[in-house]
């Protein structure tokens, strides 16, 4: 008899599909990973807590100083993992050093860009990596108390990530004095259920005191106004998981595993048409065609069409544009996208854009917490517009319409939702243009197959 559980099970990650395939290069959060080692023993056998033991002085060393940690950080030109790709060193030293009262420190877990999937992996697989990253930047700047926000929809992540909060505790590593120091530092998990808006910083805040997940306005900021009115500081899972390497091994290392303005590895996590999706951890800089080859390249050996490079809130790239960029912030830039989450979608040449837009524009519609007007109202437009062309339905002007309503969202919301739901209309429109004029005029898709 099929019960809850069993069906639930069918869509639970095993990492087989994602993380174990040994196709990564140099990885630094990944290395070593079989999905049963991830416990504080087989944590520690490769190297673990050795960062925390270092800039506390409990390795022999004579530890480092809040500020030697930051500029250690900021050497690495580490950047946020999570999409906006913010300066990590350069934001820990926004925290203000003096604050008398309580300050906290915040690790945004909650994972719901489509197409994402690599800090589910790091939860599941690696806890510990991150506990060590959060107590490493809670050092940093002084701050005694954390908290790590998870996807609701992961609830398996969050079960594992207790249990690496209990035995990182039992071993000293965490709560008061830890590893015979002056240092307090107390972290604790908190699951979401769900709510794609809550990737928003500020919209986790509320949702993390108990309120509705909506954003604030800004100013004033996180870092002097977030969590219970105290100066909070917010990264990614990933963001957090590389700390401990660049500690270990200095920031100069970790910026050479890179490239400038883009220092080490970051996990993409490719899907789509490819022959084995899953996530790949390689140096920032490694060509896209590369990262295609990883994954065994386009799926049935059809031909490229397209790439959404940074997961589905950054523009698509055509593939003659792609096949040029390195897998960086800075490149995909350039060309007009964004690396943001580094979720690589590829799609061949049988995908009707125009469908592929429906769906896109249908989620963002969905997600939408409804807080500002040309959001609310303007995602609703933009996904009954597409419905509209892709049902038979379009008028010649309707691209022009859609552009304009994406217009008029874009920059006037309080968060980024709105800007994400516009620009993969705007650049759908900009590279795939005839795809939609075709629908419109022949009412029937201008490519092979409808997916």
């Amino acid at each position: 008899m099929m019960t809850v559980e069993n069906l639930l099970s069918q869509f639970r990650a095993t990492g087989v599909q994602t993380c174990f395939h040994n196709r990564h290069i140099n990885p630094q959060i990944y290395a070593d990973l079989n999905g049963a080692n991830w416990r504080l023993r087989d944590y520690e056998s490769r190297g673990g807590y050795q960062a925390l033991r270092k800039i506390l002085g409990k390795d022999g060393g004579e530890g480092l100083t809040q500020d030697q940690v930051i500029a250690t950080v900021k050497e690495s030109a580490l950047r946020g993992r999570g999409g906006a790709g913010f300066p990590t060193g350069l934001k820990w030293s926004f925290m203000p050093r003096q604050f008398p009262g309580q300050k906290y420190l915040v690790c945004n877990s909650d994972e719901g860009e489509p197409g994402t999937c690599k800090d589910r992996d790091i939860l599941e697989f690696n806890p510990h990596i991150v506990i060590e990253g959060m107590a490493i930047a809670a050092y940093a700047m002084g701050i005694s108390v954390g908290y790590n926000y998870i996807h609701g929809e992961i609830f398996s992540a969050y079960e594992r990530f207790e249990a690496a909060l209990e035995e990182a505790r039992a071993a000293g590593l965490l709560g008061k004095g830890i590893l015979g120091s002056s240092f307090d530092f107390q972290l604790h998990a908190a699951h979401g259920f769900g709510a794609y808006i809550c990737g928003e910083e500020t919209a986790l805040l509320e949702s993390l005191e108990g309120k509705k997940g909506q954003p604030r306005f800004k100013p004033p900021f996180p870092a002097s106004f977030g969590l219970y009115g105290k100066p909070t500081t917010i990264n990614n899972t990933e963001t957090f998981a590389a700390v401990p390497w660049i500690i270990r091994n200095g920031g100069q290392a970790y910026l050479e595993c890179g490239k400038p303005n883009n220092g080490g590895t970051k996990i993409y996590s490719i899907s789509g048409d490819v022959e084995r999706p899953g996530n790949y951890e390689i140096p920032m800089g490694t060509p896209f065609a590369k990262l295609l080859e990883l994954a065994g390249g386009v799926r049935g050996g059809k031909a490229l069409k397209a790439v959404i490079p940074g997961g589905s809130s950054s523009p698509v790239l055509p593939a003659s544009i792609m096949m040029e960029c390195t897998m960086d912030y800075d490149s995909i830039a350039k060309a007009g996208s964004m690396l943001g989450s580094g979720a690589v979608i590829v799609m061949d040449e049988t995908r009707c854009m125009v469908k592929a837009l429906q769906r896109l524009s249908y989620f963002y519609m969905h997600e939408s917490c409804g807080q500002c007007t040309p959001c609310r109202e303007g995602t609703g437009w933009l996904s009954r517009i597409v419905d509209r062309v892709v049902d038979g339905h379009g008028r010649p002007t309707d691209m022009d319409l859609l552009d304009n309503v994406a217009e008029n969202i874009q920059g006037r919301t309080i968060c980024a939702l709105g800007d994400a739901a516009a620009m993969p209309v705007r650049a759908m429109i900009k590279h795939f243009r005839s795809e939609f004029e075709h629908l419109v005029v022949h009412k029937t898709s201008m490519v092979a197959a409808h997916v």
